[in-house]
């Protein structure tokens, strides 16, 4: 049966992607998802491949249909509100994990080599917050070097969206190609999105094969690592303290709409 609700799924995801320093990974986990992405990517290359294509393909709509539709709207939320906005991926990010702890079953199955993984996960993240890029300006007059940089940069970045809490678009961001991979989509350069999403999807196949051997052979350590992607990431997305009483206010209204956010998804998605 084809599972025509993860095209909202996918939307959501999608959004997330467009944002440096949210994870799509972030909001599979919150959505509940995480462990039947992981199983349909690499399922889709047996024998039971259609039944992955049922989950896969409504999931890939709505990635692409919200990457296509809200890359402008993400360009001038960040450009006019970036601390609001901020502020509502990060409320997001923390409500996620309880929903990760619950899953790992952190109070019975962590030791002490876990919370180690963890710390190390969570250093490794956050330090990508002191990683600077002098990209103002999308790249014009694209050469056949610049592509291969595009390719790669999409295979490094998509490696990245697969784990939660490391953010594909920061990867973008760190490279010096963010600006042009944004502007190629939402101004529909099609040699831009072509180039980038081959990349994307070979990014995908590869570490969703890594992530699912460790997920199957070292579970705790694997959630461990999760766990500190994504207490990292908030590091690296928080935008400082607000300035003035009034962007206070938007500020916490915001960050309290992103767990709330997360905790409404909780409840329709977690069984």
């Amino acid at each position: 049966m084809w599972e025509w609700r993860n095209i909202y799924r996918g939307m959501l995801m999608g959004a997330s992607d467009v944002v440096p320093g949210v994870s799509g990974g972030t909001i599979a986990v919150v959505l509940g998802i995480y462990d039947r992405l992981i199983e349909a990517i690499n399922g889709f290359f047996t024998k039971e491949w259609k039944k992955h294509l049922k989950f896969l393909l409504p999931l890939g709509i709505g990635v692409i249909t919200s990457i296509l539709l809200l890359a402008k709207l993400i360009e001038w939320l960040f450009e006019h509100y970036p601390g609001p906005t901020q502020f509502f991926f990060l409320g997001l990010i923390i409500g996620v994990l309880p929903y990760l702890t619950h899953k790992a079953d952190v109070k019975h199955k962590f030791k002490a080599n876990h919370y180690l993984i963890l710390l190390i996960g969570a250093v490794l993240v956050a330090s990508m917050a002191f990683f600077q890029t002098n990209e103002t300006e999308p790249m014009q007059n694209l050469t056949l070097s610049t592509y291969v940089l595009l390719f790669f940069s999409g295979w490094i970045a998509s490696s990245a969206m697969i784990l939660p809490g490391i953010s594909g678009s920061f990867i973008l961001l760190i490279i010096g190609v963010y600006s042009t991979v944004v502007g190629g989509v939402s101004d529909l350069k099609f040699d831009i999105i072509a180039v980038v999403g081959l990349g994307i999807v070979f990014g995908i196949v590869v570490m969703s094969k890594i992530v699912k051997f460790f997920l199957e052979n070292y579970t705790s350590g694997t959630f461990a690592l999760i766990i500190g992607l994504v207490i990292g990431s908030v590091f690296v997305i928080f935008p400082g303290v607000p300035g003035g009483a009034g962007m206070w206010i938007v500020s916490v209204l915001t960050f309290l709409g992103g767990l709330l956010a997360a905790w409404l998804l909780g409840r329709v998605e977690y069984k």
